[in-house]
């Protein structure tokens, strides 16, 4: 009895150690796999254990992880290539639309019939309008290139601001006048400036285009800013796609739809949040830089 008894220990004894190693290397499989989705590495998940399960089991991992390296490299490379490709049509475009501009202005100086005169306009406003869109496109492709920020201490008071008064002359051709709500405190923030002032001038430009007659400009004291405007006619799937790449409400007006979409890839790359929503006919883009602790 006392030897199948020390033989019942000895198995149970024998269990407990494999069932430990078994759960040791799900530890170590479910670490190294949560390692190298996060990270771009070649190594592959390795364990301490011999038994062919487990080890079957991490071998199986890694030929998942091998594929998906493999997609993630061709994803990357497509991107490259996007970029490249933005980046020299927007230098291709430059040269012939400069030479436009340059013929329209000398075109200007000579005598016209009032037809011709209009014709010319019109074409001069179409050349604008391209141009301003290969600007958008060159920018927003050195914006993608990850460019390094350079944040320091900023006070999000001042630099609303300065960039409400920097398009006061704009707000005003449009009849438009902000009222502004800000704290006496100063809310500062470790942001990028340059950015930032980017991020405030695409969305009040965007403000200025769509707003109906009024716009209301609040920054709170947790770091929110809300940008209010009437828009009447929007839909829901408008205000969704708002941030979307080349997406306009209006085609008509000029617009690129970069503006807000560059605005959210820098928010994201300083670690704010920003989004839109549509109540009441009004048009409210929140953005927020919550305080890092």
């Amino acid at each position: 009895m006392g030897a199948v008894c020390a033989g019942l220990a000895a198995v149970v004894l024998v269990l407990t150690v494999k069932v430990c190693l078994l759960r040791r290397s799900a530890r170590e499989i479910a670490a190294g796999l949560s390692m190298r989705i996060e990270t771009d590495t070649n190594t592959l998940i390795g364990i301490s254990s011999r038994d062919r399960a487990m080890r079957a089991l991490a071998e199986s991992v890694n030929r998942e992880l091998r594929a998906l390296r493999r997609e993630r490299r061709q994803l990357q490379l497509g991107d490259r290539e996007l970029r490249e490709a933005v980046t020299n049509i927007s230098h291709d475009l430059r040269t012939p639309l400069t030479a436009i501009c340059g013929y329209l202005e000398l075109l200007e100086r000579e005598e016209k019939s009032e037809a011709a005169a209009r014709y010319v306009g019109q074409i001069e406003n179409r050349a604008a309008a391209l141009t301003g869109l290969t600007e958008e496109l060159f920018r927003y492709s050195l914006l993608l290139a990850d460019a390094a920020l350079r944040p320091e201490p900023v006070v999000l008071n001042r630099a609303l601001e300065e960039s409400l008064l920097a398009q006061y002359g704009a707000f005003e051709s449009r009849g438009l006048t902000p009222s502004i709500e800000m704290p006496e405190a100063p809310v500062i923030r470790t942001l990028d400036p340059m950015a930032l002032g980017r991020i405030f001038d695409n969305i009040l430009s965007n403000a200025r285009k769509y707003a109906e007659g009024d716009l209301c400009v609040t920054l709170l004291p947790d770091g929110t800013m809300k940008f209010t405007n009437t828009a009447r006619g929007l839909t829901p799937a408008d205000v969704g796609r708002l941030f979307d790449r080349f997406y306009t409400v209006e085609t008509a007006r000029g617009a690129t739809g970069l503006g807000l979409s560059i605005a959210r890839l820098l928010t994201e790359r300083m670690g704010g949040a920003i989004d839109a929503e549509y109540c009441g006919e009004k048009l409210t883009v929140r953005l927020c830089f919550p305080l890092k602790t």
